[in-house]
């Protein structure tokens, strides 16, 4: 039997709303500067989440998947924006480079679906989220932090949504 990191969160959605406040809680958590990976397969959930996480870092724009566009950006009202990033049509990170993901990340948070296409080209610390589909009803996430901030971001986030 595995031993589980005791930083990892596992948790089971059973439900879009239920994913979307877990992306809520999540989103005001944020700071600019934050970066969150989010992995898994197509219907998994991941445009959910960030509709979620958009609305918790404070924006109200309309929230879809960017996967035509590769990136989208959600403004809040005090000028920061959640950039959300679709690499599933890159062909490589040096296309991601090429979007100038360092001002990204200067200016808000950003949020990449598929991040395994682009992985050169994100930074080491981040979130990763790894989502799967369960059921109709039901994903399951996996929260992973890659450095202090987002150990500390994890703990928090695991305080606010389950208490203690």
């Amino acid at each position: 039997m595995p031993i589980l990191d005791p930083n990892v969160l596992e948790f089971l959605s059973r439900s879009p709303e239920q994913s979307r406040r877990i992306g809520i809680r999540l989103g005001t958590l944020l700071q600019s500067g934050d970066v969150i990976c989010l992995s898994g397969d197509l219907g998994a959930g991941k445009t959910t989440l960030v509709q979620g996480i958009a609305q918790g870092w404070g924006s109200s724009d309309q929230v879809s998947s960017p996967t035509f566009v590769l990136v989208n950006m959600y403004r809040r009202p005090d000028g920061y924006m959640l950039h959300h990033m679709d690499a599933y049509r890159m062909q490589n990170w040096l296309e991601a480079e090429d979007l100038d993901m360092d001002l990204m990340i200067e200016k808000g948070a950003l949020v990449v679906e598929w991040p395994e296409r682009i992985q050169q080209a994100l930074p080491k610390e981040c979130l990763k989220i790894n989502l799967r589909y369960v059921d109709d009803m039901q994903r399951g996430m996996v929260f992973s932090p890659y450095g202090e901030r987002y150990t500390t971001l994890l703990s928090h986030f695991r305080k606010q949504v389950f208490g203690g």
